[in-house]
């Protein structure tokens, strides 16, 4: 990209720029891992606080992050979704016990897989709070649970013990702890060993006449509790007990219409509907139903059949519509855009991340009056880049446009160096990892 010299040249010694230019490059989704790494030089980056748990980090990125002198870098990268589990695994020698805690914390988080070796490292940890945490990692090793389970801390050996491995472990080592002086393994050894008679199941009904209002109301919408028994609950006190059985699935639309109830905008989700939402002439019927409860529990399933989904689409029920697009990965383009503009609630924006809402066409709202639609022409897959140049300098949508990887690449640049845009800028992906570096330069330079 030509003109980076000059333009860092009509930047000058601007304090702000270098601000607004780390501050981006913290925000860009293609920064390199070796920029990463620069970044987390800084003493004082003025970022988001949490800028690195929110950005999407790839294996280099991990790495960088954990490698960082600064402790809060490695706590932070921790904390983060998207981290590589492998690149993770240093962690477990970390110098600081908080590291190391806070890795043992989230080791299985997220859908992490546990790298090898790691389980046997924190088990053979310093501290017992990390030792501790270990416990709670499923599928330990054999090795790794005859350790803990005979850890100098009472807390872990506690922990470890499990009714699986209480049965699987040796008998000496059983009789060594059922020998164990603290009462912290004493107490959950007799948890283990403590047979209990189970309680008496309650009648359908005694449940039905019982004085907790959870027993009846869990009685109200179970199918083994006979339809004539649970219709004695339609004059129950308790708004949850007559809602659950206004949402039974053996109830006709008559008896259903008879009960009183309060709907709450998002209702307790019987089983049943889950089930029979697979079959599409089950989903018909539920569609069709005049209980806005039930058709709101249909709405959350994430796949439906097209019809069902343009019943929903169209439902009456504003909740209905809104719950369709914010679960359903068939919700119409068309509602999706309607509610996004329309919608008053703080989870507005984030109908634009549902995959049916970028679609072509979408720039034909370039010069609307609504700014949230402004922002939708910008998801238009087939705009050029003139659609991110023309709205570059609208006051409520602009930062969006300069971030906008079609912006053409001298305008980018040019952008840089205005200090209105130079955050964006150096936001946008397409800026080249080169120009990247030469910002962080002259930054360190200030």
């Amino acid at each position: 990209m030509s003109g980076v010299d000059e333009v860092l040249e009509r930047a000058g010694a601007d304090e702000v720029l270098a601000r607004e230019w780390l501050r981006g490059l913290a925000c860009n989704p293609a920064l390199p891992g070796a920029v990463l790494r620069r970044l987390l030089e800084f003493e004082e980056l003025p970022a988001h606080p949490l800028w690195l748990t929110w950005r999407e980090l790839d294996a280099e990125a991990t790495a960088a992050a954990v490698s960082s002198p600064r402790m809060r870098y490695r706590l932070d990268v921790v904390q983060n979704p998207t981290a590589d589990a492998d690149a993770l695994a240093p962690l477990a020698h970390d110098v600081e016990p908080r590291v190391r805690f806070a890795y043992a914390a989230l080791l299985t988080d997220f859908g992490r897989r546990v790298p090898a070796g790691v389980p046997e490292v924190l088990a053979g940890d310093a501290h017992p709070g990390v030792r501790r945490l270990v416990t709670g990692c499923p599928e330990l090793p054999p090795a790794v649970q005859r350790r803990l389970v005979e850890d100098e801390d009472p807390g872990v050996r506690a922990g470890m013990l499990s009714p699986e491995l209480w049965e699987r472990l040796a008998a000496p080592v059983r009789e060594r702890l059922l020998d164990d002086p603290s009462p912290q393994v004493a107490e959950r050894i007799a948890e283990l060993l403590r047979v209990e008679e189970e309680p008496e199941a309650l009648t359908a009904r005694a449940r039905v006449a019982h004085t907790d209002p959870y027993v009846r109301r869990d009685a109200a919408g179970d199918p083994q509790v006979p339809l004539a028994l649970a219709l004695r609950l339609a004059d129950d006190p308790e708004e949850e007990v007559r809602l659950a059985l206004s949402m039974r699935e053996d109830l006709t639309e008559a008896q259903r219409a008879a009960v009183p109830y309060t709907l709450p905008d998002v209702p307790r989700a019987p089983h049943w509907i889950r089930e029979r939402a697979r079959e599409p002439e089950a989903a018909r019927r539920i569609a069709a139903s005049a209980h806005a409860g039930l058709r709101r529990v249909l709405a959350m399933q994430p796949h439906l059949p097209e019809d069902v989904v343009a019943r929903l689409a169209a439902d009456e029920d504003p909740w209905v519509r809104r719950i369709l697009c914010d679960h359903c990965q068939d919700a119409p383009h068309e509602l999706l855009v309607e509610l996004y503009a329309t919608a008053q609630d703080r989870n507005w924006s984030a109908l634009r991340r549902h995959h049916n809402f970028a679609r072509p066409g979408l720039a034909r709202f370039a010069d609307h009056p609504d700014p949230r639609l402004r922002h939708a022409a910008l998801d238009d897959p087939e705009a050029g880049p003139e659609l991110p140049l023309r709205l570059a300098d609208d006051p409520e949508v602009g930062v969006w446009a300069v971030r906008d990887p079609r912006l053409p690449a001298g305008e980018l640049l040019r952008r840089l160096a205005l200090p209105g845009s130079a955050f964006a800028a150096a936001a946008n992906p397409a800026l080249p990892p080169a120009v990247m570096h030469r910002l962080v330069d002259a930054a360190q330079g200030r």
